[in-house]
């Protein structure tokens, strides 16, 4: 029996997590009872707890709830990768016997048997998730999506599926294992090895994760693995970038449809007529199933232009018209961290503005500070970046250098580790001592927050990284609310 269906209790190590936060949000609606533990409070875990889950932050035996304690064989404990080895807890459960699984294998249950639309790539696969899950919920398909980020749109990183009810009140010719779910693929741990998509899209094959991989070569063959799951029939929406050797892995009766920015390029699908106008993107989609004219999508930059044109492309293989993709395309509002507009300064001083990014790895973050110089030319820009992890440090100190020296200042936070102990030699200084920008510096929080308050040489602040970078944000806009439109945020 599936262990998803048979468990009334639930327990999450890591619930605060974004992907794991979705599935307690699915197992909560579902009718289990749901709790965890995290290390930390944050805006996530205290929203889990709003919504009744309970949370708990210290890792001892005695915080567990008692209705897991007291019921081994009915409880499905999720685990993440982030957790420790020497976690009391999961020492613990693992002593007992408990049913433990990865988020990963969950995942593989909850879609298992039903349409699965799985957007995997080391980067780019949380916004383009967010995209094809809202097209679709847009344009009125039944359809849910577990994602990586929160869409702002949805509210949540979780679409829950109609009930059979809700499709028969709408005459839907769908039944509930017949809906088809949008899931973010993570390469990290090969965790997306647990998917068999029906649809699949790669929107990169960058090195990454070499802590895991150990060279790129054996990124690509995971990538090549995930890509050979996908079912009979399916299509394989691939970005030109990617390793060539992804789309020989396709299954035979697969189609395979490469995308890209532009026709020279070399994909079959592509943009023409892109134009910017202020934070708004205008273009044409054309490709093999047809034209798509006069498409605005409000989320600045060209990599997400290339983004919705695999999500665009999704919506077209569920028969979304032009006109539906239109609509759906100017109602996108993006991924919380995702190129998000915290603040935008009044009359007084135009072209003053702060924007926040989880951009962690430097293809990515080049592809933001372009896009931003591109809206904000010839001004001062300030990127304040955290790095994340020890070993993408060390993997990619000169790539990140690279990309953050397309600002006219750079400031550097201390790693956030993560799941990983210190190593010798690898600091920040490692990118700082790479970086050619005018200016830059490494500095602590406080630093940060009191140079926000009384430096005056920058005009576009950018918080840039996957860690927790993002605790700066409420703080940042409020100073910068009162120097720039004189009120507080």
């Amino acid at each position: 029996m599936n262990p998803v269906a048979a468990t009334p209790y639930v327990f999450f190590l890591g619930i605060g997590g974004i992907g794991m936060s979705a599935l307690a949000r699915w197992f909560q609606a579902n009718g289990h009872t749901v709790s965890g533990y995290d290390k930390t409070s944050t805006p996530l875990t205290e929203a889990l707890a709003a919504e009744g889950i309970a949370v708990h932050y210290q890792d001892a035996v005695a915080s567990i709830p008692a209705e897991v304690r007291e019921n081994r064989a009915q409880t499905l404990v999720v685990l993440t990768p982030a957790i420790p080895k020497d976690h009391q807890e999961w020492a613990w459960l693992r002593e007992q016997g408990y049913d433990i699984r990865k988020r990963s294998q969950v995942l593989g249950l909850l879609t298992q048997g039903r349409p699965t639309i799985a957007v995997a790539g080391t980067h780019g696969k949380t916004t383009t998730s967010s995209m094809v899950a809202h097209l679709l919920h847009h344009a009125g398909v039944p359809s849910a999506a577990f994602l990586g980020g929160i869409s702002v749109n949805l509210g949540s990183n979780l679409l829950l599926p109609p009930t059979a009810l809700e499709l028969a009140t709408r005459n839907s010719p769908m039944t509930a294992e017949s809906v088809p779910v949008v899931v973010e693929a993570d390469e990290y741990d090969r965790s997306f090895l647990t998917l068999y998509p029906d649809v699949a899209i790669v929107t990169s094959t960058d090195a990454d994760h070499l802590d895991i991989y150990g060279h790129k070569d054996a990124l690509v063959e995971s990538f090549r693995q995930f890509v050979s799951q996908i079912k009979p029939g399916g299509t394989l929406i691939l970005n030109h970038t990617a390793d060539s050797s992804v789309a020989q892995a396709a299954p035979e009766g697969v189609r395979v449809i490469r995308y890209g920015l532009s026709p020279e390029q070399g994909p079959e699908l592509y943009a023409s007529n892109i134009t910017a106008q202020g934070h708004q993107f205008r273009f044409d989609m054309c490709g093999p199933q047809g034209i798509v004219s006069g498409l605005e999508l409000a989320v600045p930059g060209y990599h997400n232009v290339e983004n919705m044109l695999a999500a665009a492309c999704v919506g077209q293989l569920y028969e979304l018209t032009p006109e539906q993709l239109q609509a759906a395309v100017a109602d996108y509002r993006g991924v919380k961290r995702r190129f998000e507009f915290i603040l935008t300064a009044g009359a007084t001083h135009p072209d003053h503005v702060y924007v926040d990014d989880y951009a962690h790895h430097p293809r990515e973050i080049e592809a933001f500070l372009r896009s931003l110089r591109a809206l904000y030319p010839g001004r001062q820009l300030r990127v304040v970046f955290q790095p994340h992890l020890f070993s993408r440090t060390r993997d990619f100190a000169p790539g990140f250098a690279e990309s953050l020296s397309l600002a006219d200042e750079v400031v550097l936070m201390d790693i956030y580790p993560a799941r990983e102990l210190p190593m010798p030699g690898v600091t920040s200084e490692l990118i700082l001592s790479q970086i050619t920008a005018p200016k830059k510096s490494i500095q602590s929080r406080e630093q940060i927050l009191t140079n926000a308050e009384t430096d005056t040489n920058f005009d576009v602040l950018a918080t840039v990284g996957a860690g927790d970078i993002d605790q700066l944000v409420p703080r940042l806009k409020n100073i910068l609310n009162i120097r720039w439109n004189g009120a507080q945020a």
